[in-house]
């Protein structure tokens, strides 16, 4: 493989840069970059501007709204995505339910779902985990239950993230208990005002308020609502968790971390000059700039082997490292803050941290929460677990 981009891929990244840097408002960009996102306005804003422009879900299908570039370009994308602050799209519409529906969805979902998805007129939460299915997905015992041109649901999700903005919900239920667990499982597109349904918030250990837990008692969905046919839910969901692992190393994001890092380090004095002077820091830097580097090389050789379309099992090794690393330039943030990061205050109403009315910089005060809000990674897209078994049976072949 090449290492360097060809002038074609450096002209793409430049346009790219300029688009972002000058269409994406500097407010939008500013806030994202300092960890306090507005939900839901600065994601909608963002993703329609982008959308506008045709660049809002490049990796769906042409006649969906995608776009015809090859491997290398969806990873300049997105990593000047993350270098230009821009926003993350939301990932229930651009990388799970919209993917699943351009696929598997009937003429008419597609026509009625995939233009408002595209364009977040329509806001989407997922319904996957259960209180007792999580990394065992297949376990989950949510009951949809025939009734003449309608399921009958019943049961509870949970986790479900930024639910309190969703106007309808994607699920996993059980349609035939009586065979093999994975084979008795449908896809159900579920709009949240459906009367049955409530949606209860989940305080998080950084003080958030970011998941939910969501009951169904007999509520009643369309059965034209069912994405593919019945049964047929575990194939639809490994599909859409293949697509959710799609760029979720985040090298663009941790570099950004990392030079955050080392401009902050280089202000804070102390009695030998500054933080990015005291050896146990700069050793820190350099080891993860330095594992950084071999991963986004890595990122670049499963780019480069996945040409011909097909999911390369070799993500996992992304998924695995490029979480951990997220998780490391996190806790190097919040040991530089030291102890200006402990004072924090409550959170908003849109569930963004607060930050307390103290000496203590503003930064200092998110650096904690973040840290803590990111122990998430390592669980989310499948656990670091379930990512080490993929590795030894997919690429390493024990």
């Amino acid at each position: 493989m090449q290492l360097r981009f060809t002038p074609e891929e450096e002209a793409f990244r430049t346009e790219l840069r300029e688009f972002f840097t000058t269409e994406i408002p500097e407010d939008i960009r500013r806030r994202n970059a300092e960890g306090k996102t507005i939900y839901p306005d600065d994601i909608v804003t963002t993703t329609q501007i982008l959308n506008k422009r045709g660049i809002a879900v490049p990796a769906w299908p042409v006649e969906a709204g995608g776009q015809d570039w090859t491997p290398v370009q969806h990873h300049i994308w997105r990593e000047e995505m993350a270098l230009n602050f821009v926003p993350d799209l939301l990932p229930f519409n651009a990388g799970m339910v919209g993917p699943v529906i351009a696929h598997f969805g009937n003429d008419a979902q597609k026509e009625r779902f995939l233009p408002i998805t595209r364009n977040l007129d329509l806001w989407w939460c997922q319904g996957f985990s259960e209180p007792e299915a999580g990394s065992d997905l297949a376990s989950l015992k949510t009951r949809a239950v025939r009734d003449g041109d309608h399921y009958v649901v019943n049961g509870q999700k949970t986790w479900t993230t930024l639910g309190q903005f969703a106007k309808w919900i994607f699920m996993l239920v059980r349609t035939d208990p009586d065979v093999k667990k994975q084979a008795g499982i449908s896809f159900l597109l579920i709009d949240l005002d459906t009367p049955g349904i409530e949606m209860r918030p989940i305080q998080l250990i950084d003080g958030g308020y970011e998941v939910n837990e969501v009951f169904f008692s007999d509520v009643r969905v369309p059965v034209e609502n069912l994405v593919g046919e019945e049964n047929q839910g575990w194939t639809i969901a490994k599909f859409l968790l293949g697509n959710e692992r799609s760029g979720i190393a985040r090298v663009g994001y941790t570099k950004t971390k990392l030079a955050r890092a080392k401009k902050l380090a280089s202000e804070i004095t102390t009695p030998n000059g500054t933080l990015l002077d005291d050896p146990a820091i700069a050793s820190r830097l350099a080891d993860l700039e330095n594992q950084l580097l071999a991963l986004e090389i890595t990122q670049l050789r499963v780019v480069a082997g996945s040409a011909n379309g097909k999911q390369n099992p070799a993500s996992s090794l992304l998924k695995l490292r490029g979480s951990e690393l997220q998780q490391q330039a996190m806790e190097l943030l919040a040991d530089i803050a030291g102890p200006d990061s402990l004072p924090v205050a409550g959170v908003d109403a849109a569930g963004a941290n607060g930050t307390a009315d103290v000496a203590s910089p503003e930064w200092a005060q998110l650096t904690v929460p973040t840290y803590l809000n990111y122990r998430k990674v390592t669980i989310y897209g499948g656990s670091s677990e379930v990512q080490r078994q993929i590795i030894d049976k997919a690429v390493l072949g024990l």
